[in-house]
């Protein structure tokens, strides 16, 4: 369904556009997990197309991927990425998605999983005039935290309550102090281990039951809060 094309900022960096069947619909950012712009990702832009979306998940790794059985690769992928470079890939994925003739929303929302659900929360705060509606999915800033302030994100997360990668209480405690300072910050911990919505299973912990059922309130959260 989707194509890769051209961000347009100095990195060079490029992305994977996926358009609804009917030609338009809300801006949505898709980001990676630590294993890169791999097939499942697309998948997922495309599955999110599917359902109404105009979907972008930029290539944060420009054009690098880690395999599963690749874990020490992934880490290095992941911690080698500097900040100031995803920063300004994600947000000229969002000047792309707000200038693309098939977004009729003003706003975009933003979903991540693993470090693309650190990366949303970042985003979220350094793109508050454009960022509407995040969805983390297991991961959240554990050092290096943004200013907060400008996040004007209704945040809806999916945490484990039993992950190694992202522990609970560090995420319980965010929700916290985000909370105090007025945003709209609500996270559910589900009895799962790490990496329960991606499909391909890659640590064995996927629940298909779990997915199937939270699909449908995050697709309909995103399409009520991205206009």
């Amino acid at each position: 369904m989707g194509e890769m094309v051209d961000l347009g900022n100095e990195d060079n960096a490029r992305g994977y556009l996926a358009v609804p069947d009917e030609g338009s619909g809300p801006g949505l950012l898709v980001i990676q997990e630590w294993w890169g712009l791999n097939p499942q990702m697309k998948g997922t832009a495309d599955f999110l197309a599917d359902n109404g979306f105009v979907a972008l998940a930029p290539d944060l790794y420009h054009g690098e991927l880690a395999g599963h059985d690749e874990m020490d690769k992934a880490g290095h992928l992941m911690t080698s990425l500097p900040a100031v470079q995803a920063a300004d890939d994600m947000s000229a994925a969002i000047d792309f998605l707000l200038a693309h003739s098939a977004v009729a929303s003003a706003s975009i929302g933003v979903v991540g999983f693993c470090m693309g659900g650190m990366l949303t929360m970042m985003i979220a705060a350094g793109r508050g005039d454009a960022v509407s509606a995040a969805v983390p999915f297991y991961g959240y800033p554990t050092s290096d935290e943004p200013d907060w302030e400008p996040m004007s994100a209704v945040v809806r997360g999916h945490f484990s309550a039993n992950d190694d990668f992202f522990p609970a209480d560090g995420a319980r405690d965010l929700e916290t102090r985000l909370q105090q300072m007025g945003k709209d910050v609500q996270i559910k911990f589900h009895d799962a281990a790490h990496a329960f919505m991606n499909e391909t299973n890659p640590f064995g912990s996927h629940d298909a039951d779990l997915a199937g059922e939270l699909w449908p309130e995050v697709i309909d959260f995103l399409q009520h809060q991205v206009s």
